[in-house]
């Protein structure tokens, strides 16, 4: 008999830990279904709930509350890390069956890897959890939709066959996962469904670029024609710090990147956890180049379209969307969100001053997803926040075997139609910065170790958040009281192709989450000389409610602008054409249907003339920063601010 072993937190449930420390565990769509089509089997849990007895009790507790007598035998809960075939070895010993009579089932690629060395099989998602036990395997399908079928056809037949989606395209094409089987089913429904690779221990991902990207196996004259210039990954430069920084894919150890198809403005991707698929930078290569993509059946049903058609039809909503802020709102602004605070909030994320007061440890050097500040900067902003009064949780996730979490915090209103978000990402990099080796040689970023301020990308978003929280609880003190609920949160790994932000609006989808409009801060504080421009990008790949919704959220921006910082220069984008289309955290919001901007300074060569940051994505981007404009920063900040609170009815 069969045994079969789940992950738990990238597979079964989000997980999410209050500020009392109680762990919450979500179930994901589909989960239930395929562990009721398993009550005869034995079931198990391989998960790593972090150090400590503790802390597996509380795991236990919290997947015997999500998932009541689904785990019973307490034999078949192994608690531990996945980083070696060792944990595995020992669930195969518990089950007291040969271990290829052993499935598990987790979505990491990396800790299948693991798995599969100790001689289970395995599976990418639960609704192929029968399959991995028949040996059959599961293979990336582009699915395409013929002129009579839509995306809620499609949604009605791959939810009761052995498919997941994993990116909507567009009307006419999805990308997923799915056996032969459910191939075969979408078939008979009218669909097309081309069968790539088999998944196995692979991730997807959708690569953006003018070129293809260079993959191992190409002739050389064909891939130097293909990137013209660059060195070729496996084969790079000797002696340039363009080849230090450009990822080594070729390798028996790694094994080669499969192309999956064109996508829009890119390429579809499948590549092991040991590629950094977030390293290939393409010629002229826009920021935000890659996404990570997951899993999720809610990508066809798009549940924030009804909030979306909401905002822009219903008569409360859009009068919130097109009032003048109020004077108390922009004099609570103008007095909270000032330079001062922000410049501080940006001196302790990124190193030049102390993280808390009274810190005895170095200041941060990095807050990158690798880098062991990072859960220092998310601790202190989850303390920063639970501070002030608010509601705060940690939202955890598993990243390349690290154990990362976002950072929310809310004022919840009861009773209310929605919830207005106020976000940024807190997490690093200095990807593309220049260093040596001891010996004076160009080596590759090594992002454990190397400094990563980030005081622009996204200290300065960081900073906005949390003075925008610091106004809505000045104003709460004042008695004033919001008609809406208001929710900040700081999304980790956004620098790996947005996989908190994607964590997170996955798991809000999963639990019928009702979000009125996202406002992202992604860099605000660069400028250099010129006029005080800054961007708001309404712009989305996703067709239907959310663009008219998201460019009439970017015009409700536009309108504070007016009232709290009348000399900035807005620049507002939109339409599937926006260069930040798909390139920041309000992208994980748009493929479900939620209402979204991102805010930043004037970054993109297309709003030229161009006058955002030298910095990006390398170590000199700190506070110190000639092209780091405080008060710019704040005045954006104050947009923002005002923006979210009037939306949210103050």
């Amino acid at each position: 008999m069969t045994v079969y072993f789940f992950d738990i937190g990238a597979t079964l449930a989000d997980a999410t830990v209050g500020a009392d420390g109680v762990l919450v565990l979500s179930p994901r769509r589909r989960v239930q279904e395929v562990l009721d089509g398993l009550a005869d089997s034995r079931r198990g849990v391989v998960s790593d709930p972090g150090p400590g007895e503790a802390a597996r009790k509380r795991a236990a507790a919290a997947l015997e509350t999500a998932f009541p007598g689904r785990f019973p035998d307490r034999t078949l809960l192994l608690w531990g890390s996945k980083d070696s075939p060792e944990i595995f070895e020992r669930a195969v010993a518990a089950s007291g069956v040969p271990s290829a009579d052993c499935v598990f089932v987790g979505e990491d690629p990396g800790e299948r890897a693991q798995a599969r060395e100790a001689g289970m099989a395995t599976a990418a998602h639960p609704v192929f959890t029968r399959a991995a036990a028949q040996g059959r395997p599961v293979l990336f399908v582009r699915i395409g939709l013929p002129e009579d079928l839509d995306l809620a056809a499609l949604e009605a037949v791959a939810n009761t066959a052995e498919v997941v989606p994993l990116h909507v395209a567009s009307a006419r094409l999805v990308l997923a996962m799915a056996t032969a089987e459910g191939a075969a089913v979408l078939e008979q429904a009218g669909f097309t469904a081309d069968l790539r690779e088999a998944v196995e221990e692979t991730a997807a991902f959708l690569v953006r670029g003018d070129h293809p990207p260079f993959l191992p196996g190409a002739a050389g004259a064909e891939a130097e024609a293909l990137l013209p210039g660059v060195p070729l990954p496996g084969v790079p430069s000797a002696g340039t710090a363009e080849a230090a920084g450009t990822a080594a894919w070729a390798g028996s150890s790694t094994g080669a990147p499969v192309d999956l198809g064109p996508a829009p403005g890119g390429t579809y991707l499948a590549a092991t956890a040991a590629l950094r698929v977030e390293e290939l930078h393409l010629p002229a290569g826009r920021p935000g180049h890659t996404e990570r993509l997951l899993a999720d059946p809610a990508l066809l049903s798009r549940p924030g379209e009804a909030e979306a058609s909401g905002l822009v039809s219903a008569g409360a909503v859009r009068s919130a969307l097109a009032a003048v802020p109020s004077e108390r709102t922009v004099a609570a602004v103008r007095s909270a969100v000032t330079a001062a605070v922000v410049r501080e909030h940006v001196a302790r994320v990124s190193g030049a001053a102390p993280l808390v007061d009274g810190d005895l440890r170095p200041p941060v050097r990095s807050r990158n997803a690798e880098n062991a500040d990072n859960p220092r900067v998310v601790q202190a902003l989850l303390d920063r926040l639970a501070g002030l009064g608010l509601e705060t949780r940690r939202q955890e996730f598993v990243w390349r075997g690290h154990r990362l979490a976002n950072v929310e915090a809310e004022h919840r209103v009861a009773g209310a139609d929605g919830a207005v978000l106020v976000t940024a990402h807190l997490d690093s990099t200095a990807l593309e910065g220049t260093f040596f080796d001891r010996a004076g040689l160009p080596r590759r970023y090594d992002p454990a170790v190397d400094p990563a301020p980030g005081a622009d990308d996204d200290g300065s978003g960081v900073a906005a958040v949390l003075a925008t929280a610091e106004c809505l609880t000045g104003m709460l003190a004042a008695g004033l009281a919001p008609a809406r609920s208001v929710r900040f949160v700081l999304f980790n790994a956004e620098e790996q192709g947005l996989v908190g932000s994607k964590s997170y609006a996955r798991a809000a989808a999963a639990t019928g989450d009702r979000i009125s409009a996202v406002l992202q801060m992604d860099m605000i504080a660069g400028r250099r000389e010129g006029p005080r421009t800054f961007e708001i990008h309404a712009g989305s790949a996703v067709a239907g409610p959310v663009e008219q919704a998201s460019d009439a959220l970017g015009a409700a921006v536009e309108q504070a602008a007016a009232s709290v910082a009348p000399d900035l220069v807005c620049q507002r984008l939109s339409g599937p054409a926006d260069p930040a289309a798909g390139r920041s955290d309000h992208a994980s919001f748009h493929e479900r249907g939620w209402p979204a901007v991102a805010v930043c300074e004037n970054f993109f060569p297309d709003t030229a003339p161009e006058t955002g940051t030298r910095q990006y994505h390398r170590p000199g981007d700190t506070l110190a920063d000639p092209d780091h404009d405080t008060a710019y920063s704040a005045a954006v900040a104050r947009t923002v601010a005002t923006a979210a609170l009037t939306l949210a009815g103050l």
